[in-house]
């Protein structure tokens, strides 16, 4: 993994810098997220072997960060990976999106997978209810919550497998513990090559190493100018990247906006996810000639390990496009990302950086998963906000719970 950095990242900041990391260094003793990439998994493993092959698919019920970083795994390494089981997510109330769902799959051939930190998300509850109306059989679940919540004491009553999440370590943070582990190693992801290139990138940052200096400028940049590029734009040139500018939207934008811990001023960085070339066609125009208000960031992978080429063929009227003829596929989507770059280079007004991943692979995204939890956490500690809570998100909640018992 490398990244470049086209903008002005160092104005003496070295002193900004040392001090950063030591917060860091200091609030890994109490964060567990950062330590995910050494935890023992055997457990996880030796319970992905106790399935066999009438097991076809593997159905999340979860919300947020119970079910995207998951999401965003398995949809990055299916193109090149089969999954060796399904992996459906059931993320919404929409009465639409369940029946469309429970349509492509057969429950006696599913596994469930509930997953609910609290053990009372509304979401997930709701949904696994209508579930277990149908089907009741306890070993056909498998339950990840905390120890002692609701949804723990009601899976040891019916007698169903229980995973515990660590205590430390919140939803939007947990795709490498058990909540994203289970569902993946269940569908054969090499879930310790996803840990190994998370290993990496923690090994380089916290042991002086090459990801390091990349990582403190990016957040010292983002957070002095946070009010003048207030918007961060994750450009994404590969179709198998969907689903993580999704995850990233959620860490980034529940993780960052916020009232700040020391004073009343409300502060954070929006989100936005793209994925090249399509949105070439449309959002770029707004990054070129629109207000200065953002940051963009490109994702490129170096070796897509695929030789499909435009043919050779000359089609009437079409002649100029005859530069097309031969090229590899691979070879075109990177000309497009490049091309873009250097006009927004040109722009000379623009922050941008390129990360690079080798290839489509475990240890790639495992790598690029653990990078944006490290650049969220430094700039959070930065623009002075409480990384892991989600107040605004709470008060929702508590809302809608009066709302459902004043309905009864």
């Amino acid at each position: 993994m490398k990244n470049r950095i086209h903008f002005n990242s160092s104005e003496n900041q070295e002193v900004q810098k040392e001090q950063l990391f030591l917060a860091i260094e200091n609030e890994r003793k109490t964060i567990g997220y950062y330590d995910l990439p050494s935890q023992n998994i055997d457990e996880i493993l030796d319970y992905s072997k106790t399935f066999d092959s009438s097991i076809e698919n593997i159905v999340v019920l979860g919300i947020g960060g119970s079910s995207l970083g998951a999401k965003a795994i398995y949809e990055f390494l299916k193109p090149v990976k089969a999954p060796s089981r399904k992996l459906f997510f059931f993320e919404s109330t929409d009465p639409l999106n369940i029946m469309e769902i429970l349509s492509q799959i057969e429950l006696s051939k599913s596994h469930i997978l509930v997953i609910s930190k609290s053990g009372s998300t509304v979401e997930t509850i709701s949904i696994f209810k209508y579930l277990y109306a149908q089907e009741s059989n306890a070993s056909n679940y498998t339950f990840i919550t905390d120890k002692d919540s609701d949804l723990d004491k009601f899976a040891n009553k019916i007698g169903s497998k229980i995973f515990y999440l660590p205590s430390n370590v919140g939803g939007r943070f947990s795709v490498l513990s058990v909540v994203g582990l289970l569902p993946l190693s269940l569908c054969c992801v090499d879930i310790k090559e996803l840990l190994n290139g998370a290993n990496k990138v923690r090994e380089s940052f916290f042991n002086d190493g090459y990801l390091k200096e990349s990582l403190l400028n990016k957040a010292i940049f983002y957070a002095k100018y946070h009010t003048t590029y207030n918007i961060n734009c994750l450009f994404a040139y590969s179709e198998t990247l969907r689903y993580f500018v999704e995850w990233y939207v959620q860490l980034w934008g529940e993780s960052l906006g916020k009232k700040q811990c020391s004073s009343a001023f409300h502060v954070g960085v929006t989100p936005i996810g793209l994925i090249g070339p399509k949105d070439q066609h449309s959002f770029l125009q707004l990054i070129v000639e629109g207000t200065r208000d953002k940051s963009v960031t490109f994702i490129k992978v170096a070796d897509f390990e695929n030789e499909l080429t435009v043919p050779d063929i000359v089609l009437p009227y079409l002649e100029s496009l005859d530069t097309l003829n031969g090229i590899p596929f691979h070879e075109l989507i990177t000309m497009q990302s490049d091309s873009v770059i250097e006009a927004l280079i040109e722009q000379k007004d623009i922050p941008l950086d390129e990360i690079i991943i080798e290839r489509v692979d475990e240890e790639s995204i495992g790598q690029l998963i653990y990078y944006y939890e490290l650049l969220t956490s430094l700039v959070g500690e930065l623009i002075n906000v409480n990384t892991y809570n989600q107040p605004g998100v709470e008060s929702g909640k508590i809302i809608l719970k009066e709302k459902l018992k004043n309905r009864r």
